[in-house]
């Protein structure tokens, strides 16, 4: 099965792309990795791509599609993959149906306040890089890292203003891809607000499988 997780960030789609990837068998194929891989291997199209962000310029679509391809050609997503990170528009997408066939684009619903609540409330530790909520997983005594000792810090990126800010971006430019979608009769919306183990139960129960 090749399958989409769309959703706004702060969702869970990284912990639900987890658990899908172990329970299904197949690859998380991330743009990101593909793109920093191939800078690193000196490949070609890596090449092409490093050019652009040397420049500070954002890699074309199409050269990001162009090594999406040869990344899924790969044996180990015979059987299927979960696309991490693409598509986030409109273009995107017509640019992937020309080189996969998407069975399914899983859409974990999860309403602004909740993820402003959710990532508002993230507490790292910047020693040992271990994380915790002030709601649903708070340490031990209160601002303190339970496993080493140092302080918690909220990441720049989880401070409400920032989060609105990339709320906007999402809503703007890649929640259309739920019309795209849905339109190809391929959606399936899940409800992301009842926890992790609700919300594999949902994923698992739209995806026909077991979990």
């Amino acid at each position: 099965m090749n399958l989409i997780l769309l959703g706004a960030p702060g969702a869970g789609k990284g912990t639900l792309a987890a658990i899908l990837i172990e329970k299904m068998g197949v690859p998380s194929v991330s743009t990101g990795n593909i793109l920093r891989e191939a800078i690193k291997n000196g490949t070609a199209l890596g090449k092409q791509a490093k050019a652009f962000m040397d420049e500070g310029k954002l890699v074309p679509d199409q050269l990001v599609i162009d090594l999406l391809a040869d990344r899924i050609a790969q044996p180990d997503c015979a059987k299927g993959y979960i696309l991490d990170g693409f598509p986030r528009t409109i273009p995107q997408a017509k640019a992937l149906d020309k080189i996969a066939s998407i069975d399914c684009a899983l859409s974990l619903e999860v309403p602004d306040d909740v993820i402003t609540q959710r990532m508002s409330g993230r507490r790292v530790c910047l020693k040992c890089g271990a994380t915790y909520h002030t709601e649903y997983f708070p340490p031990k005594t209160e601002g303190v890292c339970d496993a080493c000792g140092d302080p918690l810090v909220v990441r720049a990126d989880d401070k409400p203003e920032v989060v609105q800010a990339r709320l906007n971006t999402y809503h703007e430019t890649t929640e259309p891809l739920i019309g795209y979608y849905g339109k190809q009769g391929k959606l399936k919306p899940i409800d992301g607000t009842k926890g992790i183990d609700s919300t594999v139960k949902f994923a698992a129960e739209a995806l026909g499988i077991e979990v």
